[in-house]
C-alpha cells in the first residue's frame, strides 16, 4: 500500500464502525418504510450504504467506468441479516482495495463514462474520497434522519446524538 493512504485506511477504518452502530439500529420490521414517496425505503437506504464500500472498490480497480444511468438501481434487501453480512464483505473488500495500491494506481486517471461520453476523469484516489467516503457519509446522515423519524434512538457518530453521549459514557 502507498504510505500516504494510510490516514485513509484509519479513517475507514474507524467510520465502518461508526456506520455499523448506525446500520445496527435499523428496525428490521420497519425495511420498507419510506419518509416520503420520493425516498428509498429504509431497506434500499441501509442496503446502499452497506455496498457503497465494495461497490466503489470494484469500479475503481479499472481505468474506466462505463455507466448505464438507466440500470442504477439501489436492491430493497430480504432482511437485516442480509443487510450486515452484505456490509461486513463489502468493509472487507474496500480494505483490500486500499491496501493494494500502489502510488501509480492511486494516482493514475480514472474516469466515468455514460453512453461512451466522459462524465468525469479524476485521479483514483479522489474517486475513493469522494465517493467511497463521502458520499458513504452523506447517505448514512440520511439513515441517521431514518432513525430519528422512526423514535429509534440515534447512535453518536461525531460526538452526542440527543440519545447518546460518548462523552458521559462509562467506559
Amino acid at each position: 500500500m502507498w504510505q500516504s493512504l494510510s490516514p485513509m485506511l484509519n479513517e475507514f477504518q474507524r467510520e465502518s464502525a461508526t456506520t455499523r452502530r448506525v446500520l445496527d439500529r435499523v428496525p428490521a420490521d420497519k425495511l420498507n418504510w419510506a419518509p416520503h414517496p420520493k425516498s428509498m425505503t429504509l431497506g434500499k437506504l441501509a442496503n446502499h450504504i452497506a455496498t457503497v464500500p465494495a461497490g466503489i472498490a470494484r469500479i475503481a480497480q479499472n481505468d474506466v467506468h462505463e455507466i448505464d444511468p438507466a440500470a442504477f438501481a439501489t436492491q430493497q434487501p430480504k432482511d437485516k441479516k442480509e443487510i450486515l453480512d452484505t456490509f461486513e464483505g463489502s468493509v472487507q473488500t474496500a480494505e483490500q482495495f486500499i491496501e493494494g495500491l500502489t502510488e501509480s494506481t492511486a494516482t493514475a486517471t480514472w474516469r466515468l463514462k455514460a453512453n461512451g461520453q466522459e462524465i468525469l476523469a479524476i485521479p483514483r484516489v479522489e474517486l475513493v474520497r469522494n465517493i467511497m467516503l463521502n458520499h458513504w457519509y452523506h447517505h448514512r446522515g440520511q439513515l441517521s434522519v431514518y432513525l430519528r423519524l422512526l423514535e429509534v434512538p440515534v447512535p453518536s457518530i461525531y460526538g452526542p446524538s440527543a440519545d447518546e453521549n460518548p462523552f458521559t459514557q462509562a467506559h
